[in-house]
Protein backbone atom coordinates (compact mmCIF):
# COMPACT_ATOMS: atom_id res chain seq x y z
CA UNK A 1 0.00 0.00 0.00
CA UNK A 2 1.18 3.48 -0.86
CA UNK A 3 2.21 5.16 2.40
CA UNK A 4 0.49 8.43 1.50
CA UNK A 5 -2.85 6.63 1.01
CA UNK A 6 -2.76 4.65 4.28
CA UNK A 7 -5.64 5.36 6.68
CA UNK A 8 -3.87 6.68 9.79
CA UNK A 9 -6.73 7.77 12.06
CA UNK A 10 -5.94 5.15 14.74
CA UNK A 11 -2.16 5.62 14.79
CA UNK A 12 -2.13 8.05 17.72
CA UNK A 13 -4.64 9.32 20.28
CA UNK A 14 -4.89 12.91 19.13
CA UNK A 15 -6.13 11.90 15.70
CA UNK A 16 -9.55 10.37 16.50
CA UNK A 17 -10.17 12.20 19.77
CA UNK A 18 -9.44 15.71 18.51
CA UNK A 19 -11.75 15.12 15.55
CA UNK A 20 -14.38 13.65 17.87
CA UNK A 21 -14.08 16.64 20.21
CA UNK A 22 -14.53 19.15 17.38
CA UNK A 23 -17.47 17.30 15.84
CA UNK A 24 -19.15 16.90 19.20
CA UNK A 25 -18.65 20.57 20.01
CA UNK A 26 -20.77 21.34 16.96
CA UNK A 27 -23.40 18.76 17.98
CA UNK A 28 -23.65 19.99 21.58
CA UNK A 29 -24.04 23.65 20.73
CA UNK A 30 -26.34 23.15 17.74
CA UNK A 31 -28.66 20.76 19.59
CA UNK A 32 -29.00 23.05 22.59
CA UNK A 33 -29.62 26.19 20.54
CA UNK A 34 -32.22 24.36 18.44
CA UNK A 35 -34.03 23.37 21.63
CA UNK A 36 -33.77 26.92 22.98
CA UNK A 37 -34.97 28.69 19.85
CA UNK A 38 -37.49 26.14 18.58
CA UNK A 39 -38.68 24.63 21.86
CA UNK A 40 -38.16 21.19 20.34
CA UNK A 41 -36.84 18.60 22.82
CA UNK A 42 -37.66 14.86 22.91
CA UNK A 43 -40.24 14.11 25.59
CA UNK A 44 -38.45 10.90 26.61
CA UNK A 45 -35.28 12.78 27.59
CA UNK A 46 -34.20 12.33 31.19
CA UNK A 47 -32.32 15.64 31.25
CA UNK A 48 -33.56 19.14 30.51
CA UNK A 49 -31.79 20.83 27.58
CA UNK A 50 -29.56 23.00 29.78
CA UNK A 51 -28.49 20.06 31.98
CA UNK A 52 -27.73 17.90 28.95
CA UNK A 53 -25.80 20.71 27.28
CA UNK A 54 -23.71 21.43 30.36
CA UNK A 55 -22.91 17.78 30.97
CA UNK A 56 -22.06 16.94 27.37
CA UNK A 57 -19.88 20.00 26.84
CA UNK A 58 -17.68 18.74 29.69
CA UNK A 59 -17.93 14.95 29.43
CA UNK A 60 -18.32 14.83 25.66
CA UNK A 61 -16.40 17.71 24.11
CA UNK A 62 -13.83 18.68 26.76
CA UNK A 63 -13.06 15.15 27.96
CA UNK A 64 -12.49 13.97 24.38
CA UNK A 65 -9.96 16.80 23.92
CA UNK A 66 -8.26 15.92 27.23
CA UNK A 67 -8.11 12.27 26.16
CA UNK A 68 -6.50 13.18 22.84
CA UNK A 69 -3.93 15.34 24.63
CA UNK A 70 -3.04 12.75 27.29
CA UNK A 71 -2.92 9.82 24.86
CA UNK A 72 -0.38 11.85 22.88
CA UNK A 73 1.57 13.38 25.76
CA UNK A 74 1.99 10.33 28.01
CA UNK A 75 4.04 8.35 25.42
CA UNK A 76 6.31 11.41 25.10
CA UNK A 77 6.62 11.77 28.88
CA UNK A 78 7.38 8.07 29.39
CA UNK A 79 9.26 7.17 26.18
CA UNK A 80 6.73 4.41 25.43
CA UNK A 81 4.73 3.40 22.40
CA UNK A 82 1.39 5.21 22.02
CA UNK A 83 -1.93 3.41 22.36
CA UNK A 84 -3.03 2.74 18.80
CA UNK A 85 -5.05 0.45 16.57
CA UNK A 86 -7.68 -1.71 18.24
CA UNK A 87 -6.94 -0.44 21.75
CA UNK A 88 -7.40 3.14 20.60
CA UNK A 89 -10.58 2.19 18.72
CA UNK A 90 -11.94 0.58 21.89
CA UNK A 91 -11.30 3.76 23.88
CA UNK A 92 -13.08 5.78 21.22
CA UNK A 93 -16.04 3.38 21.29
CA UNK A 94 -16.34 3.71 25.08
CA UNK A 95 -16.48 7.49 24.70
CA UNK A 96 -18.99 7.22 21.85
CA UNK A 97 -21.18 4.79 23.82
CA UNK A 98 -21.44 7.39 26.56
CA UNK A 99 -22.54 10.04 24.09
CA UNK A 100 -25.19 7.75 22.63
CA UNK A 101 -26.37 6.79 26.11
CA UNK A 102 -26.77 10.45 27.04
CA UNK A 103 -28.42 11.48 23.75
CA UNK A 104 -31.79 13.25 24.08
CA UNK A 105 -34.75 10.92 23.63
CA UNK A 106 -32.83 7.65 24.00
CA UNK A 107 -35.09 5.20 25.77
CA UNK A 108 -34.05 2.59 28.29
CA UNK A 109 -32.94 2.43 31.92
CA UNK A 110 -31.49 5.76 32.97
CA UNK A 111 -29.32 3.91 35.50
CA UNK A 112 -27.67 1.80 32.80
CA UNK A 113 -27.19 4.86 30.63
CA UNK A 114 -25.47 6.60 33.53
CA UNK A 115 -23.12 3.65 34.03
CA UNK A 116 -22.21 3.64 30.34
CA UNK A 117 -21.47 7.36 30.49
CA UNK A 118 -19.42 6.97 33.68
CA UNK A 119 -17.14 4.35 32.10
CA UNK A 120 -14.90 6.54 29.96
CA UNK A 121 -12.86 8.43 32.60
CA UNK A 122 -11.76 5.28 34.52
CA UNK A 123 -11.10 3.35 31.28
CA UNK A 124 -8.92 6.22 30.03
CA UNK A 125 -7.06 6.37 33.35
CA UNK A 126 -6.50 2.60 33.27
CA UNK A 127 -5.09 2.88 29.75
CA UNK A 128 -2.66 5.66 30.73
CA UNK A 129 -1.59 4.44 34.18
CA UNK A 130 0.70 1.51 33.25
CA UNK A 131 3.08 3.67 31.20
CA UNK A 132 3.21 6.36 33.90
CA UNK A 133 3.84 3.84 36.69
CA UNK A 134 6.41 1.77 34.77
CA UNK A 135 8.37 4.93 33.98
CA UNK A 136 7.89 6.20 37.56
CA UNK A 137 6.75 9.44 35.99
CA UNK A 138 5.55 10.86 39.30
CA UNK A 139 5.31 14.41 37.99
CA UNK A 140 2.34 13.38 35.87
CA UNK A 141 0.53 11.08 38.29
CA UNK A 142 -1.59 14.15 39.02
CA UNK A 143 -3.42 13.67 35.73
CA UNK A 144 -4.76 10.35 36.99
CA UNK A 145 -6.03 12.20 40.03
CA UNK A 146 -7.68 14.80 37.83
CA UNK A 147 -9.43 12.05 35.85
CA UNK A 148 -10.61 10.63 39.19
CA UNK A 149 -12.05 14.04 40.08
CA UNK A 150 -13.83 14.18 36.73
CA UNK A 151 -15.29 10.75 37.46
CA UNK A 152 -16.41 11.98 40.88
CA UNK A 153 -18.10 15.02 39.33
CA UNK A 154 -19.89 12.83 36.81
CA UNK A 155 -20.97 10.43 39.54
CA UNK A 156 -22.37 13.33 41.55
CA UNK A 157 -24.18 14.64 38.47
CA UNK A 158 -25.83 11.28 37.80
CA UNK A 159 -26.54 10.75 41.49
CA UNK A 160 -28.58 13.95 41.42
CA UNK A 161 -30.70 12.48 38.62
CA UNK A 162 -30.91 8.96 40.06
CA UNK A 163 -30.91 9.76 43.81
CA UNK A 164 -28.79 6.70 44.55
CA UNK A 165 -27.23 8.24 47.68
CA UNK A 166 -27.92 11.49 49.53
CA UNK A 167 -24.64 13.35 49.14
CA UNK A 168 -26.07 16.75 49.88
CA UNK A 169 -26.01 19.80 47.63
CA UNK A 170 -22.60 19.22 46.01
CA UNK A 171 -22.70 20.41 42.40
CA UNK A 172 -21.06 17.66 40.36
CA UNK A 173 -20.91 19.71 37.18
CA UNK A 174 -19.24 22.62 38.99
CA UNK A 175 -16.70 20.15 40.41
CA UNK A 176 -16.01 18.91 36.88
CA UNK A 177 -15.63 22.45 35.50
CA UNK A 178 -13.21 23.38 38.27
CA UNK A 179 -11.26 20.19 37.60
CA UNK A 180 -10.96 21.07 33.91
CA UNK A 181 -9.79 24.53 34.98
CA UNK A 182 -7.02 22.83 36.97
CA UNK A 183 -6.06 20.85 33.86
CA UNK A 184 -5.92 24.07 31.83
CA UNK A 185 -3.77 25.81 34.44
CA UNK A 186 -1.32 22.91 34.72
CA UNK A 187 -1.01 22.27 30.99
CA UNK A 188 -0.86 25.94 30.04
CA UNK A 189 1.95 26.50 32.50
CA UNK A 190 4.00 23.92 30.64
CA UNK A 191 3.17 24.66 27.02
CA UNK A 192 2.33 28.36 26.67
CA UNK A 193 5.73 29.78 27.68
CA UNK A 194 7.54 26.95 25.86
CA UNK A 195 5.55 27.37 22.64
CA UNK A 196 5.98 31.14 22.81
CA UNK A 197 9.74 30.86 23.25
CA UNK A 198 10.06 28.23 20.49
CA UNK A 199 7.97 30.21 18.01
CA UNK A 200 10.13 33.28 18.48
CA UNK A 201 13.33 31.21 18.30
CA UNK A 202 12.28 29.90 14.89
CA UNK A 203 12.35 33.54 13.74
CA UNK A 204 15.75 34.15 15.31
CA UNK A 205 14.38 36.09 18.28
CA UNK A 206 15.91 35.26 21.66
CA UNK A 207 13.13 35.28 24.19
CA UNK A 208 13.74 34.39 27.80
CA UNK A 209 10.84 33.50 30.08
CA UNK A 210 12.26 32.98 33.54
CA UNK A 211 10.67 30.08 35.44
CA UNK A 212 8.46 31.19 38.33
CA UNK A 213 7.88 28.05 40.42
CA UNK A 214 6.28 29.96 43.28
CA UNK A 215 3.82 31.78 41.01
CA UNK A 216 3.04 28.56 39.15
CA UNK A 217 2.42 26.66 42.38
CA UNK A 218 0.30 29.53 43.68
CA UNK A 219 -1.79 29.54 40.51
CA UNK A 220 -2.51 25.81 40.80
CA UNK A 221 -3.19 26.06 44.53
CA UNK A 222 -5.59 28.97 44.02
CA UNK A 223 -7.72 27.03 41.53
CA UNK A 224 -7.62 23.97 43.80
CA UNK A 225 -8.94 26.21 46.59
CA UNK A 226 -11.76 27.36 44.31
CA UNK A 227 -12.64 23.71 43.75
CA UNK A 228 -12.86 23.09 47.51
CA UNK A 229 -14.78 26.29 48.27
CA UNK A 230 -17.31 25.59 45.52
CA UNK A 231 -18.04 22.22 47.13
CA UNK A 232 -19.03 23.75 50.46
CA UNK A 233 -20.27 27.26 49.58
CA UNK A 234 -20.15 27.97 45.86
CA UNK A 235 -21.98 31.32 45.99
CA UNK A 236 -20.68 32.79 49.24
CA UNK A 237 -18.45 35.75 50.01
CA UNK A 238 -15.42 33.47 50.32
CA UNK A 239 -16.03 32.16 46.78
CA UNK A 240 -16.16 35.74 45.46
CA UNK A 241 -12.94 36.75 47.21
CA UNK A 242 -11.14 33.61 46.08
CA UNK A 243 -12.26 34.18 42.46
CA UNK A 244 -10.82 37.71 42.54
CA UNK A 245 -7.55 36.40 43.95
CA UNK A 246 -7.35 33.70 41.27
CA UNK A 247 -7.83 36.33 38.55
CA UNK A 248 -4.96 38.42 39.93
CA UNK A 249 -2.56 35.49 40.29
CA UNK A 250 -3.20 34.27 36.77
CA UNK A 251 -2.98 37.76 35.31
CA UNK A 252 0.52 37.99 36.77
CA UNK A 253 1.30 34.58 35.29
CA UNK A 254 0.03 35.60 31.85
CA UNK A 255 2.05 38.83 31.91
CA UNK A 256 5.20 36.81 32.68
CA UNK A 257 4.66 34.86 29.44
CA UNK A 258 4.85 38.07 27.33
CA UNK A 259 2.42 36.92 24.67
CA UNK A 260 2.46 40.30 22.92
CA UNK A 261 5.88 39.38 21.52
CA UNK A 262 4.19 36.65 19.45
CA UNK A 263 1.27 38.79 18.28
CA UNK A 264 1.97 37.84 14.65
CA UNK A 265 1.95 34.09 15.41
CA UNK A 266 -1.71 32.95 15.54
CA UNK A 267 -0.79 29.45 16.72
CA UNK A 268 0.81 31.07 19.79
CA UNK A 269 -1.39 34.06 20.56
CA UNK A 270 -4.51 31.91 20.59
CA UNK A 271 -3.18 30.18 23.71
CA UNK A 272 -2.58 33.52 25.42
CA UNK A 273 -6.11 34.63 24.50
CA UNK A 274 -7.52 31.39 25.89
CA UNK A 275 -5.68 31.94 29.16
CA UNK A 276 -6.88 35.55 29.26
CA UNK A 277 -10.46 34.21 29.11
CA UNK A 278 -9.75 32.29 32.31
CA UNK A 279 -8.82 35.56 34.03
CA UNK A 280 -11.93 37.28 32.65
CA UNK A 281 -14.09 34.40 33.89
CA UNK A 282 -12.85 34.64 37.47
CA UNK A 283 -13.17 38.42 37.51
CA UNK A 284 -16.76 38.09 36.32
CA UNK A 285 -17.41 35.39 38.89
CA UNK A 286 -16.19 37.68 41.66
CA UNK A 287 -18.40 40.50 40.39
CA UNK A 288 -21.45 38.28 40.01
CA UNK A 289 -21.23 36.66 43.44
CA UNK A 290 -19.93 39.77 45.19
CA UNK A 291 -22.17 42.54 43.82
CA UNK A 292 -24.57 40.75 41.42
CA UNK A 293 -23.33 42.77 38.43
CA UNK A 294 -25.69 42.00 35.55
CA UNK A 295 -22.87 42.08 33.01
CA UNK A 296 -21.14 39.24 34.91
CA UNK A 297 -24.10 36.84 35.06
CA UNK A 298 -22.69 34.55 32.38
CA UNK A 299 -19.24 34.19 33.96
CA UNK A 300 -19.44 30.40 33.67
CA UNK A 301 -19.60 30.64 29.87
CA UNK A 302 -16.51 32.86 29.93
CA UNK A 303 -14.78 29.89 31.51
CA UNK A 304 -16.26 27.11 29.37
CA UNK A 305 -16.91 28.67 25.94
CA UNK A 306 -14.13 31.24 26.35
CA UNK A 307 -11.19 29.66 28.20
CA UNK A 308 -11.87 25.98 27.51
CA UNK A 309 -13.03 26.47 23.92
CA UNK A 310 -10.17 28.75 22.91
CA UNK A 311 -7.45 26.74 24.65
CA UNK A 312 -8.77 23.49 23.19
CA UNK A 313 -8.88 24.66 19.58
CA UNK A 314 -5.45 26.23 20.01
CA UNK A 315 -3.86 23.13 21.52
CA UNK A 316 -5.55 20.74 19.06
CA UNK A 317 -4.42 22.70 16.02
CA UNK A 318 -0.84 22.98 17.27
CA UNK A 319 -0.47 19.39 18.51
CA UNK A 320 -1.90 17.97 15.27
CA UNK A 321 0.66 19.88 13.19
CA UNK A 322 3.60 19.07 15.42
CA UNK A 323 2.86 15.35 15.70
CA UNK A 324 2.27 14.91 11.99
CA UNK A 325 5.54 16.55 11.02
CA UNK A 326 4.03 19.65 9.47
CA UNK A 327 5.23 23.27 9.77
CA UNK A 328 3.92 24.95 12.91
CA UNK A 329 1.93 27.59 11.07
CA UNK A 330 -1.85 27.46 10.74
CA UNK A 331 -3.81 28.27 7.62
CA UNK A 332 -5.67 31.60 7.44
CA UNK A 333 -8.97 29.75 7.88
CA UNK A 334 -7.82 28.43 11.26
CA UNK A 335 -6.78 31.94 12.30
CA UNK A 336 -10.36 32.93 11.44
CA UNK A 337 -11.57 30.02 13.58
CA UNK A 338 -9.51 31.29 16.53
CA UNK A 339 -11.18 34.69 16.24
CA UNK A 340 -14.64 33.15 15.84
CA UNK A 341 -14.30 31.08 19.02
CA UNK A 342 -13.57 34.15 21.11
CA UNK A 343 -16.20 36.29 19.36
CA UNK A 344 -18.75 33.52 19.91
CA UNK A 345 -17.83 33.31 23.57
CA UNK A 346 -18.04 37.10 23.92
CA UNK A 347 -21.51 37.14 22.34
CA UNK A 348 -22.66 34.41 24.74
CA UNK A 349 -21.12 36.03 27.81
CA UNK A 350 -21.92 39.70 27.27
CA UNK A 351 -24.70 39.74 24.66
CA UNK A 352 -27.61 38.93 27.01
CA UNK A 353 -26.62 41.77 29.37
CA UNK A 354 -25.97 44.31 26.62
CA UNK A 355 -29.10 43.38 24.65
CA UNK A 356 -31.53 41.91 27.20
CA UNK A 357 -34.44 42.19 24.78
CA UNK A 358 -32.56 39.97 22.33
CA UNK A 359 -31.40 37.14 24.56
CA UNK A 360 -32.14 34.38 22.05
CA UNK A 361 -30.40 36.29 19.25
CA UNK A 362 -27.30 36.81 21.39
CA UNK A 363 -27.14 33.14 22.34
CA UNK A 364 -27.81 32.09 18.76
CA UNK A 365 -25.11 34.37 17.34
CA UNK A 366 -22.60 33.17 19.91
CA UNK A 367 -23.42 29.55 19.15
CA UNK A 368 -23.18 30.09 15.40
CA UNK A 369 -19.74 31.70 15.63
CA UNK A 370 -18.40 29.21 18.15
CA UNK A 371 -19.66 26.09 16.38
CA UNK A 372 -18.55 27.42 12.99
CA UNK A 373 -15.01 27.73 14.33
CA UNK A 374 -14.94 24.02 15.14
CA UNK A 375 -16.50 23.24 11.77
CA UNK A 376 -13.54 25.02 10.15
CA UNK A 377 -11.23 22.92 12.30
CA UNK A 378 -12.93 19.72 11.10
CA UNK A 379 -12.72 20.77 7.45
CA UNK A 380 -9.03 21.70 7.59
CA UNK A 381 -7.79 18.99 9.96
CA UNK A 382 -9.69 15.88 8.86
CA UNK A 383 -7.22 15.21 6.00
CA UNK A 384 -4.34 15.74 8.44
CA UNK A 385 -5.83 13.34 11.00
CA UNK A 386 -6.60 10.50 8.60
CA UNK A 387 -3.40 10.60 6.54
CA UNK A 388 0.01 9.36 7.70
CA UNK A 389 2.85 11.62 8.68
CA UNK A 390 4.57 12.95 5.52
CA UNK A 391 7.73 11.09 4.62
Amino acid sequence: MNRSSRFALLEMGFRPFFLAAALYAIVCVSTFVWALLMGDWPAASVLAPSAWHGHEMIYGFVLAAIAGFLLTAVPNWTATQPIAGRRLALLLLVWLAGRIAMAPGIEGSSGWRALIDLAFAPVLAAALAPALFRAKNRRNYAFLGLLALLLAGNLLFHNLQQTWVDWGPIDGLRLAINTVTLVVVVVAGRIVPAFTRNALARRGITHSIEPTPILDALGIAAVALVLLIDIVDKDGALAAGCAAAVAIVHLLRLIRWQGWKAADEPIVWVLHVGYAWLIVAFLLKALWIGVAAASAANWLHALTAGAFGTMIIGVMSRVALGHTGRPLAVRPSITVAYVMVSLGAAARVFGPALLPAHYAASVGLGALLWASAFLLFVIVYTPIMIRPRPA
